[in-house]
């Protein structure tokens, strides 16, 4: 199932479920609500009623303990007695939806709204239905029926009831409700519209990312466009641009690493080649076949060398244990390294001059593989004295938490144009060897967790500069 149609099909659960429970609320919130506001209308009608009774004349119920109608308690407004009841307001009460009862102090039934006909329709005597009311009366005056609201006041030496059918309010309730619920209907429906328009324009960029990534599956990396999304779904979406551009750069190095491989493998097995064939076909004699070998055997350890670094550095981007980490000492390192290049500094008539910042050599240790940084800095050191004049100068210090190692001569200096691309695979200056010894230094110093960068100093020369993190 699509996530276009899953998050609309969740939505629209979620949307049933919702005005669902509303529904429900609004049930019981309006009918309620009704209840609350008949019943103090009750209240108020009946205390407007009773202050009535009590204020004009009486009259005496001939028949007590008789069910009157509206004509028949007119009738009775000659006689006098100490319980009566006004005959100019009984009969507007059945007109708003209101039956009223009034009984005497032993709960008789003297006066009640309810038609004779009513009365007459039930196939039981006369005294059985004026006790049936009078029973029914108790029991709703007690608050014992939930079928009806009552709203009750003391008169005469007696009571007057009015009470409601629960029926008539529920059924203006329902009327309510569902005029309500058709408008929740109509609301919900619009909602569900709206929120597929906004999943639409939610799920299109991901389409389109979709489209990119497969891209990206075919390694059409230079293809991968940009999707202009906004919030999360934008941030992937720039991240994969910038990861398919770093896949094409990645691709385009393996492509130009691969050119110059066979480029630097092919020059040495030439020589080898055709010295060697010159030889067995006696193209050279004498000291030319001295001279031949001597070139065979230089070419062979040229590509040994090549291969070998090389080697190295497919292990250094690929293999994990290759690398063995420990706190290392700057300036036991660095003493070494000098020891080391010495034979070739004395060849080319160099000096080199180390010092550290404020006397802390004894403090400057890094977490690196001690081999590996020895090796990074012999390649350093000794492109510096193939272009130096007389002097190569080696400072190591701390700076915003870093331990740096800068290593300059007085040289000429780095080419503005080679200068971005020092640091790279078989880059390298006129008097180059295998164009392979910085970006070895680099592989080794990034995997230390450093970097390494260079620059032409203004007083002239280059100066290569290491950063590593201070060991914990």
């Amino acid at each position: 199932m699509k996530l276009f149609v899953q998050i609309n099909v969740a939505f629209g659960v979620l949307l049933v479920l919702v005005l669902s429970v509303t529904a429900v609320i609004f049930h019981y919130v309006l009918l309620d609500h009704f209840i609350q506001v008949q019943k103090k209308d009750m209240q108020q009608m009946s205390t407007s009623i009773s202050m009535q009774i009590q204020a004009l004349p009486a009259v005496t119920m001939a028949q007590q303990g008789t069910i009157f109608t509206p004509e028949e308690a007119a009738a009775a407004a000659t006689a006098a007695a100490p319980l009566a009841v006004p005959t100019l307001t009984v009969s507007p009460v059945a007109v708003a939806g209101v039956e009223a009862v009034v009984t005497d102090s032993q709960a008789n039934v003297i006066f009640s709204t309810l038609s004779a006909a009513s009365v007459q329709s039930v196939p039981i005597r006369l005294e059985q239905t004026k006790a049936a009311v009078a029973s029914n009366v108790t029991i709703v005056q007690e608050g014992k029926n939930d079928s009806f609201l009552v709203a009750s006041n003391e008169i005469n030496d007696g009571t007057l009831t009015l009470f409601m059918p629960m029926s008539k309010i529920k059924a203006i309730e329902q009327t309510l409700l569902g005029r309500l619920l058709i408008v929740l209907c109509i609301g919900g429906v619009l909602v569900f519209l709206l929120s597929l328009i906004i999943t639409r324009r939610l799920i299109k960029p991901l389409m389109k990312l979709r489209g990119e990534l497969r891209k990206v599956e075919n390694r059409r990396f230079s293809e991968v466009k940009l999707v202009k999304a906004g919030g999360e779904i934008g941030d992937v979406a720039h991240t994969v641009y910038e990861m398919a551009e770093e896949l094409e750069k990645y691709n385009r190095i393996q492509k130009q690493f691969i050119q110059n491989a066979s480029h630097e493998l092919k020059t040495p097995l030439m020589s080898i080649a055709g010295y060697a064939e010159g030889i067995r076909d006696g193209v050279f004699e004498g000291e030319g076949v001295h001279k031949g070998l001597d070139i065979i055997i230089s070419e062979s350890g040229r590509l040994k060398n090549i291969v070998t670094e090389m080697t190295l550095l497919a292990k250094l981007d690929g293999e994990e244990d290759i690398f063995r980490l420990a706190p290392v000492s700057i300036a036991e390192i660095v003493t070494e390294t000098v020891e080391r290049i010495n034979p070739l500094l004395v060849k080319n008539g160099l000096t080199v001059h180390t010092s550290y910042d404020d006397d802390c050599d004894r403090e400057l240790v890094v977490q690196a593989d001690r081999d590996k940084l020895l090796q990074a800095l012999l390649n350093v050191v000794s492109n510096a004295a193939r272009y130096a004049r007389k002097q190569i100068r080696i400072r190591a210090g701390i700076d915003k938490n870093q331990i740096e190692i800068s290593i300059a001569d007085d040289g000429e200096g780095i080419p503005d144009n080679l200068l971005p691309h020092l640091f790279h695979r078989f880059v390298k200056g006129k008097d180059g060897e295998t164009g392979l010894g910085l970006a070895i230094s680099r592989a080794i110093v990034e995997r230390c967790g450093g970097n390494i960068s260079a620059r032409n100093r203004s007083a002239g020369g280059a100066d290569v500069m290491m950063r590593f993190p201070t060991a914990s």
